[in-house]
Order: C-alpha cells, then sequence, then structure tokens
C-alpha cells in the first residue's frame, strides 16, 4: 500500500514540475539594452579627446610631454633636452558629464573644457550605431604682452574650440573616430587670416593585446584657413595599460598638448624628419 502511496504522489509532483516549465517556456523573453565600452583605452586619442569619460567621481590625473625633434641627435639627446608639458586633469561630475583644467608650457597657457556624452553605441532594445561626445574649450594665453606700452585687451588672450565626437566600435579590437572641430582664435596676426579655423580629426584605435592598442590620429584643417607654413598634425603611437595607469607613448609632428597648439599652430613636418616623441600618463583616483 505504501508503495502505491508514494507511486502516485511521485506521477503527480513531475506532472507539477512539468507544467511549471512550459510556463516559464510561455513567459516572454525580456529585452534588454547592451551597451559598447572600452572603444578608447583612455579619454585621449593621441592628443587630442576621445569619445570616452572618466566616470562619476573620479579624477582622471594627467601628465603631458612632447619632446624636441628626435633628428636633433645626441647633441639634444634627440629632443629630451627640449621639452614642452601640460599637467592637468579631467573630474567625472556623472558618468557622461566631465569638465577638466590644465596648464601648458606652450605660451603659458592656461585651459579648461566640459565634455559631454549623449549618445551611445548600443544593441537590443535601443539599437545606437555610434557613440558621440560634444566638448567645449577654453584656453587663456598669460605671455606678457609683446608690446606692453599700447593698449592690449584680455580677450585677445582668448581662445575657444568645439568639438563633436562620433566613434564606433567596429569589432573587439578596431574602432574609428571622426572629429569635426572649430577653433575660435578672438585675435589673429593678420586680416588676411581667419579668426574661425575648421577641421576634421581622424582617430583610429586597434588593439594588440589585452592591456595594448595602437593608434592614429590625424586632424586635417580645411583649405586657405592657414598661414603658408603651418601644417597638418600627425600622430601614431601606442596606449599601454597597466593597473591604474594608462601610458600613450607616441610619435608626433606637434609640440602642443591642447587643440589650438597643435590643430593650428603646428609647423613640424614629418616628411622633413621633423618627429617628436612624446608621452601622456594617466592616473584615476576615486573619490
Amino acid at each position: 500500500m505504501n508503495k502505491i502511496l508514494i507511486l502516485l504522489f511521485l506521477i503527480a509532483t513531475s506532472r507539477l514540475c512539468v507544467a511549471q516549465d512550459l510556463d516559464l517556456l510561455d513567459e516572454p523573453e525580456v529585452k534588454t539594452t547592451d551597451y559598447t565600452t572600452a572603444t578608447f583605452k583612455t579619454n585621449r586619442v593621441v592628443n587630442g579627446h576621445s569619445i570616452e569619460t572618466v566616470a562619476k567621481n573620479e579624477f582622471d590625473f594627467k601628465i603631458s610631454h612632447r619632446f624636441g625633434f628626435l633628428s636633433g641627435g645626441p647633441y639634444d639627446m634627440f629632443g629630451l633636452d627640449q621639452a614642452t608639458m601640460r599637467i592637468g586633469g579631467d573630474y567625472g561630475i556623472t558618468d557622461n558629464l566631465n569638465v577638466g583644467l590644465g596648464r601648458s608650457t606652450v605660451d603659458k597657457t592656461y585651459d579648461g573644457f566640459v565634455k559631454y556624452k549623449f549618445l551611445k553605441q548600443s544593441t537590443g532594445v535601443t539599437n545606437m550605431p555610434v557613440t558621440a561626445t560634444w566638448i567645449s574649450h577654453m584656453g587663456i594665453t598669460t605671455l606678457k604682452w609683446p608690446q606692453p606700452d599700447r593698449k592690449n585687451y584680455f580677450s585677445s588672450r582668448l581662445h575657444y574650440t568645439h568639438q563633436l565626437l562620433i566613434a564606433r566600435k567596429i569589432t573587439e579590437g578596431l574602432s574609428i573616430q571622426l572629429s569635426p572641430t572649430v577653433v575660435h582664435k578672438n585675435i589673429v596676426d593678420s586680416t588676411k587670416f581667419k579668426n574661425d579655423i575648421f577641421s576634421l580629426g581622424l582617430g583610429v584605435r586597434q588593439k594588440l593585446t589585452t592591456r595594448t592598442t595602437l593608434n592614429l590620429e590625424y586632424y586635417y584643417v580645411l583649405p586657405n584657413q592657414l598661414e603658408a607654413d603651418k601644417t597638418n598634425v600627425l600622430s601614431v603611437g601606442f596606449d599601454i595599460e597597466t593597473g591604474g595607469h594608462v601610458f600613450q607613448l607616441f610619435f608626433t609632428n606637434s609640440s602642443g598638448p591642447f587643440e589650438k597648439a597643435f590643430i593650428t599652430d603646428t609647423k613640424a613636418k614629418w616628411l622633413d624628419g621633423n618627429i617628436r616623441f612624446g608621452f601622456n600618463i594617466a592616473r584615476v583616483f576615486n573619490f
């Protein structure tokens, strides 16, 4: 009798389990949105900004160096005797909204910016093909006036840069960014030159290993906007991640670590052998 009761109990519970499994299969699939991460390893491609932002309450401390020309040879220690630098940092007000400040030896320039990521590449419920970030930057030159006896205006020290950064992580290893840019100079050397200078930046990231990437950056300035001795900036380098630090080692023809300097004031040319070695060091602190 007991065996019969046990058998009946097992049959009943098995039917109940099957019914529950069928109910689970009938439930609608929960759809989610998967956001793309790590389009670039850090928030700079080389000289210019990438679409990446610092997370909320994080401070990204940066030290940037650009040395003299490698063609200087042993006498100048291949450019190490001549260096420009910038010290600054980016702070995350939110995951998508950043502010930054810095000071550069180039023209004794203080600079600040606001950066906002308003689109994120994603798949799933929300299908967005690109990530997009806007950045507005202002710089103040503090060099002594070349003619202090004349009337000089503080506004002449100012310049501005606005950029729309659009990037797509095409594969796990390859990312591409386009950066339409306008640089505004409050004062130029002659009425022949333009106050507003338009350019288009291209950034490419190719992953080499888990912690290393190869980066390429080029800014093309539209024709008839710069003096004849100015040229476009080209940079090639590597990102190396080591725990909380990211080291960027690169070669470039620009000495300027901020947009107005490297987009509109570059004179050196790669084909003439005027190449500089440089590096950026980034360390993130949490608050």
